[in-house]
């Protein structure tokens, strides 16, 4: 089955429309290449309520609103933006196609941008995206942990994820209590000696329920009834990589996509940038990726076929 609306072969298709790839896109489109964008609205940014850690919005800017502006950037510049999932990802006789439910695209080369899913405390979601929205579940340790600055603060988790991101918030605040839903903490003794040593307590549930009121977020246990400012899940996040699998792309043991110094993978002409590969999980971290991929995809492309305007 063919693309009913574009038969040809575009220079590079980018998966994912968060800031790695809306970025990327942008680059692309303004090196003259032929881009597509896949873009299935479901970026991990889109849930940021605002965001004061970006450079240049020194008002603040919801994830909505920042990547409602990239993707008029990227329209502007003449790319083309689809609102599907590419549902598989092959390479046949030195191009990828990529299919989805309309179709598939083929390309000369590919940018992996897909991010990842963050792992939910036990809530109705309805419940959980409202309790994002008013900044009482916060993921982003980096990126808000200055708003939570001498409130008190959940952390919701188990074992060494939740022994660090406590650590990491504690210089912000002196208020930390780690609850770990089940009944084993999976701390370690010396986790256990380093949390005493600043104040931090470590409960183990179960948890009953997690009830949200005007200006706090409460977790019920079994004894006590725990009151938040903000409460931070660290339970983990799942990486979107399952698009490389039917090339073997290299991944690490979490599943991030590996990648060279200019977000080459080890698939010629397949590119990857943002959450979905090791680093750290910053928009200005992922953009800055995207550039240095769109580049190398631009170069790498001369090489195969000079294009002279």
């Amino acid at each position: 089955m063919t693309d009913p609306l574009r038969n040809d072969i575009v220079d590079c298709i980018v998966i994912g429309g968060g800031p790695a790839g809306l970025t990327a896109a942008i680059y692309l489109a303004r090196y003259h290449l032929t881009v597509t964008v896949f873009d299935d609205l479901t970026s991990r940014a889109a849930t940021i309520p605002i965001s004061h850690n970006h450079a240049g919005f020194p008002e603040g800017i919801s994830g909505k609103d920042l990547l409602a502006r990239m993707r008029a950037q990227v329209v502007q510049y003449g790319a083309d933006v689809r609102h599907h999932r590419v549902a598989s990802l092959i390479k046949d006789r030195g191009t990828f196609i990529a299919r989805y439910d309309h179709g598939e695209l083929r390309a000369r080369s590919v940018l992996i941008a897909t991010g990842v899913v963050n792992q939910r405390p036990e809530m109705p979601a309805q419940q959980h995206d409202q309790a994002v929205a008013r900044g009482l579940i916060r993921y982003c340790p980096v990126c808000d942990g200055y708003e939570i600055t001498d409130r008190r603060v959940g952390v919701i988790g188990r074992g060494t994820s939740a022994f660090k991101e406590a650590l990491f918030l504690r210089s912000f605040t002196r208020d930390i209590t780690i609850i770990s839903p089940g009944d084993d903490h999976g701390l370690s003794c010396e986790e256990l000696g380093r949390l005493k040593d600043a104040s931090i307590r470590a409960l183990t549930g179960p948890v009953l329920s997690v009830e949200l009121s005007e200006d706090s977020i409460d977790i019920v246990m079994r004894e006590e009834r725990l009151s938040f400012a903000s409460i931070y899940p660290a339970l983990g996040s799942d990486i979107r990589s399952s698009l490389v699998e039917s090339l073997e792309a290299k991944r690490s043991e979490d599943g991030c996509i590996l990648v060279d110094s200019h977000q080459r993978t080890s698939v010629s002409g397949l590119y990857a940038a943002g959450d979905v590969v090791i680093g750290l999980d910053q928009i200005s971290h992922a953009m800055g990726q995207a550039g240095v991929a769109a580049t190398a995809i631009r170069n790498d492309l001369g090489e195969m076929k000079t294009r002279f305007r």
